[in-house]
């Protein structure tokens, strides 16, 4: 799909186990638009997975072409097909796949009994993830981190938390590799922490989900285009422990995104009103693709399935989510602002 106007923006892209496959395929269909430049893309989890695949592709066309321009065409082809890639490699997994995301295997409730009582150290002592070959299969990840021409590549903003500090983990350059994109989703119910240079690292949805401030500060688009995969309210009050627990990890993994987008949305209002400094702030433009509220029909629990029919239904949901959007937004890039931060100050 060739595009009326060329822009560049940022992506931010969530977390939420399999539904990284809705992801894929909003990804899929921004990649058919020749006019939209990624300039930066921040992600956790299965959003960090989904980035560096992405990045992926276009590090591997910039060591083919070198006119950027070329590049640049040839690294939308190679992005999609490397994301395919990975999330039909992840649904073809079967049953072994519901292990990637850290919740227990449908239909073997003594899993998730384990789990209450006992830890990764126990259950899992080898610390096995297939995710992590699958990862390394797809990406290549020196290619990645030294590319023939950085102008082409996405810069990468992974987030990880820092199991001492609590405190989140943004891994970018040569720091993005195998291990900080496991940190990333490392579930600590599932697997033992990842150790990065003498620190020890869980999931990066305890800290953002995902970071937004790394794309303020170490990019220079205004556009931030956020893909929301984790619902922000509920329709019912969950009472099954099950409901409760999923509930909570919902909250959880949405808190430092909102108090982010809080934090924006103050910065943009005293802007517009002059009381801060324009050459000081920069005026984003924040975006969203909501994910969450076409998930919702098919619960948290889904967030465990890794097969290749619910993978397929989910990209293609994404696609339609990412069609929509560009056509009723698209014109706005550049422009202003269409996420409407009432609706996220909650």
């Amino acid at each position: 799909m060739a595009a009326a106007t060329p822009h560049t923006l940022n992506l931010a892209l969530q977390g939420g186990g399999s539904h990284g496959a809705l992801t894929w395929g909003v990804l899929d269909a921004l990649l058919e638009d020749d006019g939209l430049v990624f300039e930066g893309i921040s992600g956790t989890s299965a959003g960090a997975m989904n980035a560096v695949v992405l990045a992926h592709g276009f590090a591997q066309a910039a060591a083919q072409e070198k006119k950027p321009a070329d590049a640049l065409h040839l690294g939308r082809d190679l992005a999609r097909q490397a994301l395919r890639e990975l999330w039909e490699g992840v649904g073809t997994m079967g049953t072994m796949g519901n292990i990637l995301w850290g919740v227990p295997l449908p239909g073997v409730p003594i899993m998730g009994v384990l789990n209450q009582f006992l830890s990764p150290y126990q259950t899992n002592p080898l610390n096995i993830n297939p995710l992590r070959q699958l990862l390394t299969r797809v990406v290549d990840f020196d290619t990645l981190v030294h590319p023939e021409n950085a102008a082409v590549v996405p810069k990468l903003f992974v987030c990880a938390t820092n199991v001492r500090t609590g405190r989140g983990k943004i891994f970018t350059g040569e720091q993005v590799t195998a291990d900080a994109i496991m940190a990333s989703a490392c579930l600590p119910q599932m697997f033992k922490a990842v150790e990065i240079d003498g620190e020890h690292y869980w999931d990066g949805g305890f800290s953002g989900n995902p970071a937004l401030y790394p794309l303020l500060y170490e990019t220079k688009s205004r556009d931030i285009l956020l893909v929301q995969i984790n619902p922000k309210e509920s329709d019912k009050l969950p009472d099954s422990a099950s409901e409760i627990m999923d509930r909570m990890n919902e909250v959880t993994f949405n808190a430092g995104l909102l108090a982010e987008l809080r934090a924006i949305e103050f910065v943009v209002r005293m802007l517009e009103q002059k009381r801060l400094d324009s050459d000081r702030y920069k005026h984003v433009l924040m975006h969203r693709i909501d994910g969450g509220e076409v998930l919702k029909p098919f619960g948290a629990s889904s967030k465990a399935r890794a097969d290749i029919t619910l993978v397929r239904e989910l990209f293609s949901l994404g696609r339609e989510r990412a069609q929509e959007w560009l056509h009723r937004n698209r014109e706005h890039l550049g422009v202003r602002q269409t996420l409407r931060f009432n609706d996220n100050m909650v």
